[in-house]
């Protein structure tokens, strides 16, 4: 089969589908320090009680389950079988089984809006107005915590990952912390996390942003 002649959010939704038990055992015992330290920006500067959005949830472990001891959690995937597993584990949260460059909230919506490991497999040209979408969908003073790739990636594919295939998009650092600026958002901190990945090391640019706060000009 020619991956290029296929949707590749379709390749996503199914191979997730696919791999959905497999994947979830090896993401709680991959990357656990980055997965923890991100998740620590959320649990450190939110509320108690904060509306977080979750964008490509997976199966709801490890991340899901952590944030929702203190937010309110909706998650949201294109894996329909990913769903089903993080409604079973984290019957607490609120899961949405759907495109996330396709989704509707009201402004404002959110405190917090996590996409760990997620944007990378949105095709880049839907990630300007995604950004936007989500920068919209923040509160005044809500944060962005996002995994992006770090160097330019039109279109990657993989015949097996994980016994599924899969696809993969993105711009490098530089055009995703502009992208990120002309969403209307403040860049608080990049940094390149890298670790090892079927003993090869894998790198990727993660982004914390804040939605600023208006104030009134003075008469």
């Amino acid at each position: 089969m020619d991956l290029k002649q296929v949707d590749p959010k379709q390749i996503v939704a199914e191979g997730y589908s696919r791999i959905a038990e497999r994947y979830c055992a090896w993401a709680q015992e991959t990357r656990k320090e980055e997965r923890a330290k991100y998740t620590s920006v959320l649990l450190e500067r939110l509320p108690p009680g904060a509306a977080v959005l979750e964008l490509g949830c997976g199966a709801g472990v490890p991340v899901t389950h952590r944030l929702v001891e203190h937010f309110a959690v909706t998650g949201v995937d294109v894996s329909d079988r990913q769903i089903v597993l993080a409604r079973r584990n984290v019957p607490t949260a609120t899961f949405i089984h759907a495109d996330m460059t396709r989704l509707e909230f009201a402004p404002a919506s959110f405190d917090a809006v996590a996409a760990f490991y997620s944007l990378i497999h949105v095709p880049r040209h839907e990630h300007r107005a995604l950004l936007r979408n989500a920068a919209t969908w923040l509160r005044p003073g809500g944060l962005l915590v996002a995994t992006l790739w770090p160097r330019a990636i039109e279109a990657e594919f993989a015949e097996d990952w994980h016994g599924a295939p899969m696809y993969w998009s993105g711009f490098d650092s530089k055009t995703n912390t502009r992208l990120i600026a002309e969403a209307g958002l403040r860049l608080l901190n990049a940094e390149e996390e890298t670790a090892e990945e079927f003993g090869e090391p894998v790198t990727f640019l993660w982004v914390i942003a804040e939605k600023p706060i208006q104030t009134r000009a003075r008469a």
